[in-house]
């Protein structure tokens, strides 16, 4: 069997960078070479960054990111690599589609181009446009209708783009087209537990298609959504050979004995799985045979472990890509700050992280000496601005009661943030967890004020987990744990009053967080809820919360989506509605 050296190419790549995205194709493409690689796979979209989102849709960045592909094909020959197979997503434009109704203007394609002699010799758009969860490609891309089947040193080798391996139907069209091996390249979001399912999926349309599949994903955070690598290799019965780390980039290289090219050539205007077969012969003579190199099957981080990656990632790259210096958040010396702080010190290094104690006529001591903890732990620089003078002056000139006594003391600690950050140039950070920002139990203006949200898709139960984990973690390695345990063991409290604490308004998380899941992420019904064995009186409570509470979650920060449904991209529910979940109603 013709042998053949692939490398897949796990990037972070910033959605409109080009060149800088270029620059990081080519590096990766002379690593593939002198590696002695044949053939290199990058991800989806890695020349404009993915997603693009409605960038898609300018013609000027259609025409920087043809011009650009071109442009990269003629440096690779230039640098010697021109007889190195590169296979590179990019943004490519439909021909004779003509603009009207459910037409993307400028007809925008999610593409790859297979780069070879200086020159694109052969284009294939993403035929199964992703419209589902985050997903909204139907509104960005024209979808393609080919199947391009390129042959690599006498070895047939197909193409298909993330969602188009996810729908039955591609691996006969693949095995129909005689491919020996099908690369696929990606830009598919992390989310908890995600990397069991792609293994399974490429098992089975390896065995489906009878081919070996090697599969390449993005690594890095863009906005709401972070990527987590997890490139891998299977061979033609859905043995995994090769598989890389999670959220780091890297180029992995593997040998894979293959069958020779079977050249089926079908006839004009036949169809497989609704796909039109194109041919493109590269190189026909096989490789003379070498001797193997080793490839690594790396091992699965645990859950608690790759979701804390998830979350760093994610804020690493959303400081860095959007060009802050520094990050500034109120700590508390609750789980959340102090959680968002270990974790931004994670991202970002203790230099670059910037803590503000701010005491209150209700703060208990512990409050300010485990915020003084946390920071003497990790090294972040901590100020104290206390804020009983400011709101006293509020108070002279308001006379507020109750709640909006209560909230002005949020708001007034989101002033001194804010007005911190404008004077050093801090991005701050919101630290409300999932349950919170569900229910409504944050002030709006106060402590969901911020430009990133780090554990917004964090549930409460889950961030004493992580807080737990990142000091085992710690421990393991010989290290202290940055978390101090007070912080960790306490009841949970606003402190906004004398003796408050969280269940004065919320019932018990462990609880909540249980409701929470079954309604918010799997959309189940009051009644479906409470069949699941909750109190109906506390669900209907607690669903009455989550749906009052749109509005406030419209306004509040991005954050990482670590589950199956994030608040944000993945839940559109309009603000103003008149259904209500009563479960008289059901």
């Amino acid at each position: 069997m013709p042998q053949l050296r692939v490398a897949l190419a796990q990037v972070n790549a910033r959605v409109g960078d080009l060149d800088a995205n270029a620059g990081l194709v080519l590096e990766q493409c002379r690593a593939a070479h002198e590696a002695g690689a044949h053939l290199v796979v990058f991800p989806e979209m890695v020349l404009t960054g993915y997603p693009l989102e409605d960038l898609a849709m300018r013609a000027s960045v259609v025409a920087a990111s043809q011009a650009a592909a071109d442009a990269l094909a003629a440096r690779l020959a230039e640098e010697g690599l021109g007889d190195l197979v590169a296979i590179v997503g990019f943004l490519d434009q439909a021909t004779g589609v003509a603009e009207g109704p459910g037409i993307p203007k400028n007809a925008p394609q999610n593409a790859v181009a297979v780069m070879h002699g200086g020159r694109i010799v052969a284009r294939q758009a993403k035929i199964h446009l992703w419209n589902y969860g985050v997903g909204d490609e139907i509104r960005t891309f024209v979808p393609g209708d080919v199947l391009q089947v390129v042959e690599v040193r006498g070895v047939d080798v197909a193409t298909v783009i993330c969602e188009d391996l996810w729908r039955d139907g591609i691996a006969s069209a693949v095995r129909a087209a005689g491919a020996g091996l099908l690369v696929v390249p990606n830009g598919s979001p992390y989310e908890a537990n995600k990397d069991d399912v792609r293994l399974e999926l490429c098992r089975r349309r390896a065995v489906e298609g009878g081919v070996a599949v090697a599969y390449v994903n993005l690594v890095g955070g863009q906005d709401e959504l972070v990527f987590d690598g997890d490139s891998l290799v299977v061979d033609g019965s859905g043995t995994l050979l090769a598989r890389t780390a999670q959220f780091v980039e890297e180029l992995l290289v593997v040998d894979l004995d293959l069958p020779a090219a079977r050249r089926l050539t079908p006839p004009e205007g036949t169809r497989f799985a609704g796909l039109r077969v194109e041919r493109t012969v590269i190189s026909s003579d096989p490789v003379a045979p070498y001797e193997p190199v080793p490839s690594p099957i790396l091992p699965r981080l645990g859950d608690h472990e790759e979701i804390y990656r998830a979350l760093v990632t994610g804020l690493r790259d959303y400081v860095d890509k959007n060009g802050f210096r520094s990050v500034l958040l109120g700590l508390s010396g609750g789980i959340d700050s102090t959680l968002c702080g270990a974790i931004a010190v994670d991202a970002l290094g203790p230099e670059r992280v910037f803590g503000v104690s701010n005491p209150s006529e209700y703060s208990t001591e512990h409050s300010r000496s485990d915020a003084a903890e946390l920071a003497r732990r990790t090294g972040l620089d901590l100020r104290t601005v206390p804020i009983a003078p400011m709101v006293d002056a509020f108070q002279k000139a308001l006379g507020l009661t109750g709640l909006a006594e209560e909230n002005l003391q949020a708001r007034v600690r989101a002033v001194v943030w804010m007005g911190l950050s404008n004077q050093e140039g801090h991005l701050v950070l919101a630290c409300g967890n999932k349950s919170e920002v569900a229910t409504g139990y944050s002030t709006i203006y106060g402590d969901a004020v911020g430009g990133y949200a780090p554990i917004k898709d964090v549930r409460k139960t889950l961030v004493w987990e992580l807080a737990r984990w990142r000091n085992a973690y710690a421990e393991s390695r010989g290290e202290q744990p940055p978390i101090p345990e007070n912080a960790i063991s306490k009841p949970p409290s606003a402190e906004l009053r004398p003796g408050q604490l969280d269940t004065d308004s919320l019932p018990p998380y462990e609880i909540l967080d249980g409701i929470l899941d079954a309604y918010v992420e799997r959309d189940l019904s009051a009644a479906a809820v409470v069949a699941e064995g909750f109190d109906a009186e506390l669900v209907e409570r607690v669903v009455t919360l989550v749906d009052r509470a749109e509005y406030k979650r419209r306004q509040y920060p991005p954050g990482p989506k670590v589950t199956r449904r994030n608040f944000g991209r993945d839940r559109r529910v309009p603000i103003t509605h008149r259904w209500r979940e009563h479960l008289a109603d059901d």
